[in-house]
């Protein structure tokens, strides 16, 4: 989705992220800066469509508005020339690895990519982050396209034949913690994006706090991006799952109203 934003856009850099809500009483939900046009003024954001809020998000068509597009919050990512950077993505955080890639690329490093989906049907953005990279591998976890695995085996043989100096990995927090654990006997430094429940953005609500070294961070404005080796993944779990009935429960409520024949993208909550 692409949105006019130029205040927005004229400061984004990679790494950082937005707060998006829409509709007088949906949730406020954060979003990787997938990519901006500064001269256009414009943001781009990728998603996918899971709960109520995204699906709503989904329903909206071109020229509609939202009521908060608040960013670029969060640090943006270290860019330096490290060497030789692997970048790996799974699933939808391929939105957030491009722009990473990208300014990893122009920084003078080696970029090795890895993209993992689970399936060839959620594949995109494959020509983008191969523009930015020196070598891309695609893994499906059931083998419809690319290589048949996970994104950690790759990242083992790399690190295992080759000299790497960073990684970069992002998508869902059990991949992180994999990818974590892969690179830790090696002591490759490891980045990672964290996806804490959030709510505020800005530092305030604190519900976003994670544990980083034996000290409580705020994911908003601490990072998102942290040294993997550093997480205490079992707490970041356990806390993502602190809404699981809640969320449902609105899937549920949005559904029947889709069903009532009322504008899915703007009722419900």
């Amino acid at each position: 989705m692409k949105i006019e934003a130029p205040r927005v856009a004229r400061k984004a850099e990679a790494g950082q992220f937005v707060i998006v809500h829409h509709g007088e009483v949906g949730e406020r939900i954060p979003l990787t800066i997938a990519d901006w046009d500064r001269s256009e003024g414009s943001v781009t954001v990728v998603f996918m469509e899971v709960g109520a809020s995204t699906r709503k998000l989904a329903a909206l068509r071109a020229g509609d508005t939202l009521d908060d597009f608040v960013g670029p919050l969060g640090k943006p990512t270290e860019i330096e020339d490290y060497g030789t950077v692997v970048c790996v993505a799974g699933g939808f955080a391929i939105a957030t690895i491009v722009p990473i890639a990208r300014a990893m690329k122009a920084a003078g490093n080696r970029v090795i990519s890895i993209m993992g989906f689970r399936t060839r049907d959620l594949v995109f953005w494959e020509e983008r982050l191969g523009q930015f990279s020196d070598e891309l591998i695609v893994t499906t976890d059931d083998g419809t396209y690319g290589r048949k695995g996970l994104v950690t085996e790759p990242l083992k043989e790399l690190l295992d034949t080759r000299r790497i100096d960073r990684v970069v990995a992002i998508g869902p927090t059990i991949m992180m913690k994999f990818s974590a654990l892969t690179t830790k006997p090696s002591g490759v430094k490891t980045i990672v994006s964290l996806n804490p429940i959030m709510v505020d953005g800005t530092g305030m609500c604190g519900a976003c706090r994670v544990e980083v070294g034996g000290e409580t961070k705020l994911a908003c404005v601490d990072g998102p991006d942290f040294d993997a080796h550093l997480v205490d993944w079992d707490l970041l779990l356990a806390r993502q799952k602190a809404y699981l009935a809640q969320e449902k429960e609105s899937v549920e409520r949005h559904e029947h109203i889709c069903e009532g024949g009322r504008h899915c993208g703007k009722e419900g909550n």
